[in-house]
């Protein structure tokens, strides 16, 4: 196998996923397509790509824990076009059984009516590389048509940390609330994660505001590029996304972002090296006094 470059062309899909999911599907092949065309090893989708204000989630988790129809379509997606494919969140009922756990919580009783947002990654071969469970969950009130959001009314918090093992480095994963929350990225960081991946779905309201100034600033703390893939546009009469997806370096600076709304693909090169340059020319990381016990 031919050792990985010190660049990784990475691309962020912007979609407006709808209450189809066939359909929905139907536009991230295309997307995903585009994004090979375009070099890109390593793809991220956002949040919710396959569904967006449809069905009750117990009951899209029910049907694919009984058929993997997303499952599959990402692993064949990554194997087709020889890729790294983040796979934003799919409706799971049960939760990850193992990898670096965050704290100790009994899980959701199995009659739980709720399920789990999870982030599947699949690597070139097809093959299921890692997962991840929305830890935070966006219970919040916004001045748009939906006002009110509570995730945690159908959704259930991960508890493991989002770390996948690539050929560049460390990946690590979070999902769109996730940003608003630091010290989860710091415990990436602690995990050695070299980029991170952010499918997000943020609102249009509170992307206005806080979208490109939270990721600059988990990038900037942590020295590590970031992949943000956003949902952007009308998804129904009340919902609207922000969208302008993008990719992040680890000096804070912004590679590439989609100013419009709509679908879209973004495409960067992230100079692996040059990031290890950084964090050995500015060490903030070991400069750190005020750690926890």
């Amino acid at each position: 196998m031919t050792p990985p470059s010190d660049f990784l062309n990475v691309a962020a899909i912007q979609m407006v996923s709808t209450s189809i999911p066939d359909d929905n599907l139907v536009r991230a092949e295309k997307l995903i397509a585009r994004a090979a065309k375009g070099g890109a090893e390593l793809v991220v989708l956002p949040e919710s790509f396959a569904l967006m204000c449809g069905e009750d989630t117990r009951v899209i988790a029910e049907k694919e824990e009984q058929s993997s129809v997303i499952q599959h379509f990402l692993a064949e997606q990554a194997l087709r076009h020889k890729l790294w494919l983040v796979g934003g969140t799919v409706a799971r009922i049960n939760p990850i059984m193992h990898g670096l756990k965050l704290f100790d919580e009994t899980s959701e009783p199995a009659c739980s009516p709720k399920a789990y947002a999870a982030v599947h990654t699949f690597n070139p071969n097809g093959v299921l590389a890692g997962r991840y469970d929305k830890v935070h969950l966006f219970d919040a009130g916004v001045d748009d048509g939906v006002g009110q959001y509570c995730e945690s009314n159908t959704i259930a918090a991960g508890k493991h940390l989002g770390v996948v093992d690539t050929p560049w480095g460390r990946l690590g994963v979070g999902v769109c609330y996730d940003l608003r929350f630091p010290e989860y990225f710091r415990l990436l960081q602690q995990a050695g994660v070299d980029f991170i991946a952010v499918p997000s779905a943020f609102t249009y309201q509170t992307g206005l505001a806080h979208w490109s100034v939270l990721l600059r600033a988990r990038a900037i703390e942590n020295q590590c590029a970031v992949i943000a893939a956003n949902q952007g546009g009308q998804h129904s009469a009340n919902r609207k996304t922000f969208g302008h997806s993008c990719v992040i370096d680890a000096w804070g600076a912004v590679q590439t972002m989609q100013q419009d709304l709509g679908e879209g693909v973004v495409h960067a090169r992230i100079d692996m090296q040059a990031q290890k340059a950084l964090r050995l020319k500015m060490p903030v990381l070991e400069h750190r006094r005020l750690k926890e016990n």
